[in-house]
């Protein structure tokens, strides 16, 4: 997707598959605007809310499968880029909302349940999220993520390469003592979003090691990258 802006949307109810997903919520982390959009999105879905359900007719799940092979789509219109539009968005969603909650009765926005953000989402739409980002070898690119109100961090990565065989990156949290706590181990693909484990409100730094499979109690090896925080 060469536009990352214009899945504020799709993101917002959830139609992103992991591959998109994973890249827009990169995106997040360093475009307020998209973030802001998003948090605008949940909230118009939760204003959707009502006590009162109505269910649609019986029929109409039927009707709208049955009539989905007999309908031929439209061809794609090129147009030249236009300057985004911050309702558009909102409208796709209100149109996805309306398809998947109405259409085929697979979610319903009027629910009285308010959507949920994720502890990774949580953390990444905090008024005090503190971010640093580091250049890793190779070009790639580490940013962790603290939100001392949530007490926990994310650590996202770009290009980065696969640990040495028989290893494996091991996430740490510093603490004021300047004890290292084990908080996880990282997958073995180069773009990822990992919500570390552990309370990181007091933590002082983050870090990533190279560890023996299965990862280590203590660091065995030195940081391959440092995140210094602010100290709460």
């Amino acid at each position: 997707m060469s536009d990352l802006h214009a899945l504020t949307g799709a993101y917002a109810v959830d139609a992103l598959d992991d591959l998109e997903r994973g890249r827009f919520e990169r995106h997040l982390v360093d475009c307020p605007d998209c973030l802001a959009e998003v948090q605008s999105l949940r909230e118009a879905t939760a204003l959707l809310a009502d006590d009162t359900a109505v269910a649609p007719p019986a029929a109409l799940r039927g009707r709208v499968l049955a009539e989905i092979a007999t309908v031929r789509p439209l061809p794609p219109v090129v147009a030249h880029a236009a300057p985004r539009r911050r309702w558009l968005p909102l409208l796709v969603a209100a149109s996805v909302l309306a398809v998947l909650g109405v259409g085929l009765g697979l979610w319903q926005p009027w629910s009285s349940e308010p959507p949920v953000l994720t502890a990774a989402e949580r953390v990444l739409a905090a008024d005090d999220a503190q971010q640093v980002t580091l250049a890793l070898d190779d070009g790639a690119r580490a940013t962790l993520v603290r939100s001392v109100s949530e007490g926990r961090a994310v650590i996202r990565t770009e290009g980065m390469a696969p640990a040495p065989e028989g290893k494996v990156y091991e996430l740490w949290l510093q603490h004021p003592d300047g004890r290292l706590a084990p908080a996880g181990l990282m997958p073995a693909d180069p773009d990822q979003t990992v919500l570390l484990e552990g309370d990181a409100s007091q933590a002082v730094a983050a870090g990533i090691t190279v560890e023996p499979a299965g990862g280590s109690l203590e660091p065995t090896t030195e940081p391959i990258a440092l995140f210094e925080l602010e100290r709460a």
